[in-house]
């Protein structure tokens, strides 16, 4: 399955005016970067995987429709999965971007 162009080019809006942001194709998906460090990505496998603090990620799946990531059957603590559903409007898609983004400035440059 192929990313979502129109969920990406909704994410890029979003964060038009973020410093730092680059964008590259990643696990068949378009991954967004904030100073080299992966923020969002519009996945291959539909919905967002969004990049959370780690610590925050078991509240974040408790009350949202959010899961955690699972890569090579290992929970990914700090990734989760975020249903297209769940996306559909710009305030639905901006809560998530806040989430990533605002997490990924607390990491140092690449």
């Amino acid at each position: 399955m192929a990313y979502d162009e129109t969920l990406a080019a909704r994410m890029r809006d979003l964060l038009a005016k973020e410093r730092g942001v680059t964008e590259k194709k990643m696990f068949g998906g378009l991954a967004f970067l904030v100073r080299g460090n992966m923020a969002i990505a519009a996945s291959g496998h539909g919905g967002a995987l969004v990049r959370c603090h780690p610590e925050e990620s078991d509240a974040l799946v408790a009350s949202t429709a959010a899961e955690t990531m699972v890569m090579r059957g290992r929970e990914m603590s700090g990734w989760l999965r975020v249903p297209a559903e769940q996306l559909r409007t710009r305030r639905q898609l901006a809560r998530w971007v806040a989430v990533a983004t605002a997490y990924v400035r607390t990491l140092p440059a690449k």
